[in-house]
């Protein structure tokens, strides 16, 4: 120091600089480093003498400088880093990068130097900053007044500097000239850690938070995988913030999603470190050298937006050192050796054992009293709560948006409006354009914890910074700009696929997907996989793969707008006609019996085609699948929606003169006749039975009119005409006959029976029952109902013949139950009652009169012909009980599913085996036989036999 140098005294500004990495500038430049250290000392000399500071101390790389007031000070720095950055030195790479730190506190000069803990405060100031970075402390700011022209001072918040115990407010100088963005500063706080900060709670995922948690103790390389939206990034901060003390040196939030450029990722990691980059070296190998010796966990966030890079950093980073791990999130695998892949599943929809609420209602329910001002949900809308989450897959991002909605909407509306997922949950966001950077520094230092505001009129980032920020952010604003970030990934092959996925309403195997696009689709299926746009759900005959709802409703937007709905949907209902065929063919190609049980997987898809077929496709493909679903319809109590789908193709041939066969328009009419009866609508079902007769007669297919003639009877039983639907019957059967098409007229030969049985033609009823079994057994559609053994089977029970009974209702309720016909099981059900009721076992009979009932109630469809008979039946035996006992019995019945009550009536013990058995007695017991009684009129007809 010089002696004619004035040091200041009292209220002292320190100062201290130093090269960032002048070690290994040195060793880059060799010869050349001493003219840059010199010019480095000239610099900042002449800058020195400007403002009247006192230079204490320089040694090599370093300056320690006095000042008297704290605006000259800062003024010094910002004229010494203006000139530094504007000097031309001999290459980039000789660019020397200084930090300065500044403090301000009492001290006098003794001998020529300052003996004073503010001098050591300044310099630990200094050590925390970056190359090209002034950081001050609270002091130096509070002093400083005014600031230097155009400077903001930039609050990095509370940070503890080394051998201080407490802690120091920093500030960073901003001024045009100057870098703005750098790492955290370097400083020993206690918790080292950077994780964000969540502002709403963190609700359920206890068991995928444990799960993750043992993956990530075995394995240093785990990542979550999910669709955007599905929760990977909250639930991983979530768990690192658990896993803080086990790692001595750190967990590490990285968002890849800020960084624009692939050279950039290892740049990310390491200004999260506190890393800056050395001239001459790559900066992954200043990243790796640093982390080699530590114990440090590195969440890597959202790297599918940059996947090859990351993989390619997070490979360096594991081969360099044993103590680092890395949590990554991503829409798709990495690949690496090593690799743990966890796939985060959508939160559970379904309540917990316990009874308390699913993870995705409770997180509906959080969020909805949030954005209500803390009310929470009414308990009237608990079931449509169960409804929208249902509707949302559990998917988190969902969810959240939805209870953004419930501000203006109800549940039952947000439920009523989820047919446009995106347009209800989007509603008054504008979807941002997620457009990339091609230039600008990726760091985020607001990740880094700066939290404080820059002086009004002074933006703390550049344009290019800020839209980096509000990229990230804003692709989960909306659930399209989150499926967008993913889609813009696709190939075309794999975004075609994602485009016909939208179509089939739920899972599909390999084989559909196959035959809906035509070619092999396993290259971009596992594309779609990968990348977690599809979701691969393993079962034991192989994979099906479905979307999610929210990702299914964009891909359906980008089909319209590709142009290829009307194709891709033309082709998911000729499949869904393939697959009806299908259902009715064994492995060898031949006709089977029908299986109700093979139609209940494909109703999601076949009521998807309809919907088409009604609104944009071809009528006439819509009239064929309701054929195939005419029994599953009505044996499920569904007869209104097949009356209804009718109802929108009759429209839709009105909209488009669409021309239908008379066959096949009778074939519909037929339809349309039988479901109106089982509605109750017996108006509308004379009308559409005449309606098929006329256009069978028209199309002179004798097979097809006589199914039509048949079903003329069920008309006239629900109008109570029984003289005149047996004389109906009787006249089609002699017609069949005559026309060698009798199979076709089987429905008249039931109806007959039925008939004859309800007026106590029992002898005649048993003769054609008997020969209509081997016409019945030769329809593989109709043999499964095994309607000639529960007619026998009421036959029997009306003469009193207990044991015929039993074998022809035992035979009838196994099929029938085994093939899927529920609707016939309940009448089968109630006959066994009776057979119970007559052998003496009145509380069995009492449970399955309430089982069927109950069904036959929850199907919406009342018991035919058969109604009076159970009715009376009921009441005897509520006579012979008690009202106490048969209604404590019929309640229990109610209780049961229909298959614990199949399986009840299936176990009624045969009657030989019955304690005094007839059959082992050596007379002949007689029996007097029961006449069935006068169908009740109110009863709707349903068609079974």
């Amino acid at each position: 120091m010089s002696p004619r140098i004035h040091l200041p005294s009292g209220l002292v500004t320190f100062v201290f600089t130093d090269i960032e990495g002048s070690t290994r500038l040195a060793q880059l430049l060799g010869p050349d480093y001493p003219p840059v250290l010199r010019e480095h000392r000239r610099l900042l000399r002449r800058t020195i003498a400007a403002t009247e500071g006192a230079e204490l101390l320089t040694e090599g790389d370093s300056f320690f400088l006095a000042f008297g007031d704290a605006t000259a000070a800062l003024t010094a720095c910002l004229i010494a880093q203006r000139a530094l950055a504007s000097h031309d030195w001999p290459t980039a790479e000789a660019v020397p990068r200084v930090r300065m730190g500044l403090h301000t506190g009492w001290a006098e000069p003794r001998d020529g130097e300052y003996a004073s803990p503010e001098v050591h405060r300044a310099a630990r100031v200094a050590a925390a900053a970056h190359g090209g970075q002034v950081l001050c402390s609270a002091s130096t700011v509070r002093h400083a007044d005014p600031l230097p022209p155009d400077a903001s001072l930039l609050d990095l918040g509370l940070h503890r500097l080394r051998g201080f115990d407490d802690r120091e407010r920093l500030f960073q100088l901003v001024a045009p000239g100057l870098e703005r963005q750098f790492p955290r500063p370097r400083t020993a706080d206690a918790t080292a850690h950077n994780l964000p900060t969540q502002v709403t709670s963190f609700i359920g995922r206890e068991a995928e938070h444990a799960e993750l948690k043992r993956l990530v103790e075995a394995h240093r390389l785990v990542t979550v995988l999910g669709a955007g939206g599905a929760g990977k990034t909250r639930l991983a901060v979530e768990l690192a913030v658990d896993l803080v003390d086990s790692y001595p040196d750190g967990v590490w939030f990285v968002d890849i999603a800020a960084v624009t450029d692939p050279g950039l990722v290892a740049f990310a990691v390491a200004a999260v470190l506190g890393l800056r980059p050395e001239p001459g070296r790559p900066m992954v190998d200043t990243l790796v050298e640093y982390a080699a010796a530590r114990r440090m966990l590195i969440l890597l966030d959202t790297c599918d937006a940059q996947p090859a890079a990351s993989a390619d950093v997070i490979s360096r980073l594991l081969a360099g050192g044993v103590g680092v791990r890395v949590l990554a999130t991503s829409r798709e695998s990495f690949g690496l050796p090593g690799e743990v892949v966890w796939r985060i599943p959508p939160l559970s929809v379904d309540p917990p054992p316990d009874g308390a609420e699913s993870d995705a209602v409770a997180l509906l329910l959080d969020r909805t009293a949030a954005a209500r001002g803390g009310r929470p949900p009414a308990p009237a809308e608990s079931a449509d709560l169960r409804r929208v989450v249902r509707r949302l897959d559990g998917l988190p991002l969902a969810i959240e948006l939805a209870a953004a909605r419930l501000r203006v909407l109800s549940v039952g509306q947000l439920a009523e409006r989820l047919d446009d997922v995106l347009g209800t949950l989007d509603a008054g966001r504008d979807a941002p354009a997620v457009s990339p950077v091609e230039h600008g520094w990726a760091g985020d230092q607001q990740q880094s914890g700066a939290r404080g505001v820059v002086a009004p009129g002074i933006p703390p980032f550049g344009p290019e910074a800020r839209v980096v920020q509000r990229s990230a952010i804003e692709r989960h604003l909306t659930m399209q700009a989150t499926v967008t970030w993913s889609y813009r990934t696709l190939g075309p092959r794999a975004a075609r696929l994602l485009r016909w996925l939208a179509v089939p309403a739920g899972p599909v195997d390999l084989a559909t997907v196959e035959w809906l696009l035509g070619e092999d689709p396993l290259d971009p299926l596992s594309v779609l996989v990968d990348k977690s746009m599809v979701l691969a759900e393993p079962h034991a005959s192989g994979c099906t793969y479905r979307m999610l709802d929210p990702i299914r409703a964009y891909a359906a937007r980008r089909l319209v707008e590709a142009g290829e709905e009307r194709s891709a949907r033309d082709r998911h209902v000729a499949w869904s006609a393939h697959a009806l065929e299908q259902a009715h063919l064994g492995p060898d190609g031949q006709p089977v019996t029908l299986s109700l049980y093979a139609l209940d997987p494909l109703a999601g898809e076949l009521r998807a085609a309809l919907r088409w077929c009604a609104t944009g496709g071809s009528a006439r493909a819509g009239l064929r699948l309701a054929g195939g679903l005419d029994q599953w319809w009505r044996e499920r109590g569904l007869a209104r929606e097949g009356r209804l789908w009718l109802f929108r193709l009759y429209g839709r041939i009105a909209e488009t003169g669409e021309r239908i066969p008379d066959a096949e328009l009778a074939a519909a009419y037929h339809l349309h006749s039988l479901h109106a009866g089982a509605d109750g609508e017996f108006a509308e079902e004379l009308r559409y039975s005449q309606r098929a007769e006329a256009a069978a007669r028209q199309a002179g297919d004798a097979g097809l009119l006589a199914r039509v003639l048949a079903g003329r009877a069920a008309p006239l039983v629900d109008m109570g005409q029984f003289a005149e639907a047996e004389r109906v019957c009787r006249e089609v059967i002699d017609w069949a006959h005559s026309q060698e098409v009798v199979g076709d007229a089987l429905f008249a030969v039931f109806s007959l029976a039925e008939l004859l049985w309800r007026r106590g033609a029992l002898d005649e009823a048993a003769e054609l029952l008997g020969a209509a079994r081997p016409v019945e057994a030769a329809r593989p559609v109709q043999r499964g109902r095994r309607s000639v053994d529960m007619l026998l089977g009421m036959v029997a029970l009306a003469r009193g013949d207990l044991v015929a009974a039993h074998e022809h209702l035992q035979v009838a309720l196994r099929s029938r139950m085994s093939h899927g016909f529920h609707g016939r099981a309940c009448d089968t059900l109630n006959a066994v009652a009776v057979r119970c009721a007559d052998g003496g076992d009145g509380l069995t009979a009492a449970r399955l009169f309430g089982a069927a009932g109950a069904t036959r109630a929850s199907m919406r469809c009342a018991p035919g012909i058969y109604g009076g008979y159970w009715a009376q039946r009921q009441g005897e035996l509520r006579q012979e009980m008690g009202d106490a006992a048969f209604d404590g019995a019929y309640g229990e019945g109610t209780e049961l599913g229909l298959e614990e009550a199949a399986a009840l009536a299936l176990g009624v013990e045969h009657p030989d085996l019955a304690a005094g058995s007839a059959r082992f007695r050596t007379g002949q017991l007689r029996v007097a036989p029961r006449q069935p009684v006068t169908p009740d009129r109110s009863r709707h007809h349903t068609g079974h036999a």
